[in-house]
């Protein structure tokens, strides 16, 4: 059997090459290092020793199809569908090229960042966790905030209880329970303007002079129950010049059954029958206004 010698253009691998061989797939071989497709008789050598020689030629059984869709390269016309890659130097080192490879004696990588993170005992917890806060002073800021918020809050339902009370009448209860610590009180709405004269008449006392009883009939127009007002009378003489003035608060001018009162109920009226004494005055007219006087 005639033997040749033929040289992988790849990584300048040397082979024995049988005559079968190269008729079987007409010259086509693969390198047993590289695994390169190869047209062993372009690339025939000089018989002569060499350590390479002993190693396997692995038969292409189909070089077409392993070939076709390699580029052609650029100085073979005769099979341009084959790829030869630049030569090595032919004194590489092939005694291990049938082996597979063995990494065992590779560096491993690199440790990733998170394999780079280790626990140290005795260190707090909160140094080594990502979840950690990094802004304190945005958080402090927070809590104060939302404290402030409170407060402010707190102080407008105190200020402001009464009229709370009146368009939320279910929370007057919770409002009556949050004052009994702070001695306050939800004081009644005080609108005169929903307030009226009904009638009013300055009567004499025929058989006592100087005594005269004063005939006020209150209504509240209001959808709701408010403070009893102060009552102004003013008397007059026959010039229309004032001769004595005096205000009245509701305990001065309930009297009976109605003293105990302390509101003037919604859509409601109040009677009143209030004596006085104007001894040597002598009033021919008078005017009579309601009023609620500033609070403290």
């Amino acid at each position: 059997m005639n033997i040749a010698v033929t040289r992988c253009p790849a990584c300048a691998t040397r082979f024995n090459v049988s005559e079968a061989q190269l008729e079987a797939r007409d010259g086509m071989v693969r390198c047993g290092r590289c695994e390169t497709v190869f047209n062993a008789r372009e690339h025939l050598q000089p018989d002569e020793p060499s350590p390479q020689l002993s190693l396997p030629i692995d038969d292409a059984p189909v070089a077409a199809e392993i070939s076709a869709d390699l580029p052609p390269p650029p100085d073979s016309d005769a099979r341009s569908e084959h790829f030869i890659p630049p030569e090595i130097p032919a004194n590489t080192d092939t005694s291990a090229l049938a082996a597979p490879a063995d990494l065992s004696g590779l560096d491993e990588p690199p440790p990733t960042l998170a394999q780079q993170v280790q626990f140290h005992p005795g260190e707090p917890e909160a140094e080594q966790s990502p979840a950690a806060p990094r802004h304190p002073r945005r958080a402090l800021g927070l809590v104060l905030g939302l404290l402030l918020c409170l407060l402010l809050l707190a102080q407008a339902t105190y200020f402001f209880r009464a009229e709370i009370a009146l368009r939320l009448p279910g929370l007057k209860p919770l409002l009556v329970q949050l004052c009994e610590p702070l001695s306050c009180t939800i004081p009644l709405p005080r609108d005169a303007d929903l307030l009226a004269i009904e009638s009013s008449e300055l009567e004499a006392d025929a058989t006592h002079p100087g005594v005269f009883t004063l005939h006020v009939v209150l209504r509240n127009h209001a959808p709701h129950a408010q403070a009893l007002p102060n009552l102004e009378l003013t008397l007059t003489d026959l010039n229309e010049q004032v001769i004595a003035r005096r205000a009245f608060p509701p305990a001065a001018y309930l009297q009976g059954p109605d003293a105990r009162l302390d509101a003037l109920a919604a859509k409601r009226e109040l009677s009143l029958a209030l004596p006085l004494q104007t001894a040597e005055l002598r009033p021919t007219g008078y005017r009579l206004l309601l009023f609620y006087p500033e609070q403290p």
